[in-house]
């Protein structure tokens, strides 16, 4: 099925049947937003919500099966560990990998939090703070610069992507989308209520790219910060209030329909 802008009517009507489709607890089963959705506190939240979304690349189960390790390893209590942890502490998480990102990154994050937390007023308040009207990309590139500003690795750096430098961002803005969409169906939390999901971004992988560019909503061949932008704009055209809930159509097309 291809689709185009001149039947916008028919492409909207099909991909608001998919999120009706995806967008609910079934979904929470299979998906990394597992991990935040066993917290009630907020700061546990968006804490295991940022850890899990750092390290979401790659095979899902075992995405999942890391998260949940990192959040053993902070006793299961993320924003307790991130406020009053010791060196002693930190050396227990020694040994942690995922793909490329190590024991070394994973303290790294942890301090930097702290310092978040401390200084600058929670997570929440540097994108608060530095979102415009029409989208929470600057915030992102904001959040990285205070995120970085402890002594660290320059390895640990590429952990945290940079719209500013080409980055869509992906995990960041799936994250994002957990703590700031809300929605019927219990899926992402809508904890962060003083950001309006319209300046949202689709987090942008090879599952949801590809079915956007079938769908006639993407051209550029790359998965980075133009082609978000590009999104963006289609996205907002189906949805000006709430485009991000195309990412449960797009990416679930891909990935269990094989779209």
């Amino acid at each position: 099925m291809k689709f185009t802008i001149l039947n916008n009517s028919v492409l909207k009507e099909f991909l608001d049947s998919k999120v009706k489709e995806y967008n609910n607890p079934i979904f929470i089963e299979s998906d990394p937003i597992q991990i935040p959705h066993r917290y009630q506190l907020k700061e546990d939240i968006e804490i295991s919500s940022f850890l899990t979304a750092t390290i979401a690349w790659g095979n899902r189960k075992m995405i999942i099966t890391n998260a949940d390790k990192m959040m053993q390893l902070l006793g299961n209590s993320p924003y307790d560990f991130v406020m009053n942890h010791t060196e002693s502490n930190l050396s227990k998480l020694h040994g942690f990998v995922h793909r490329t990102f190590n024991s070394e990154d994973f303290i790294y994050f942890i301090k930097a939090l702290k310092n978040i937390y401390l200084h600058h007023g929670g997570m929440e308040t540097i994108f608060v703070n530095n979102h415009n009207q029409t989208s929470i990309q600057p915030a992102i590139h904001k959040f990285k610069k205070v995120f970085f500003s402890l002594d660290h690795l320059k390895r640990t750096q590429k952990h945290i992507g940079d719209p500013n430098k080409g980055s869509a961002c992906k995990r960041l803005n799936m994250m994002l989308r957990w703590l700031i969409r809300t929605d019927n169906a219990g899926v992402d939390f809508g904890i962060w209520n003083s950001i309006s999901p319209s300046v949202l971004s689709c987090p942008l992988d090879v599952h949801s790219g590809n079915v956007a560019r079938k769908l006639g909503l993407l051209k550029r061949n790359q998965n980075d910060a133009k082609a978000l932008t590009e999104l963006d704009r289609e996205l907002r055209r189906l949805d000006p209030n709430d485009p991000v809930k195309y990412d449960f159509a797009l990416f679930s097309l891909g990935v269990n329909e094989k779209f």
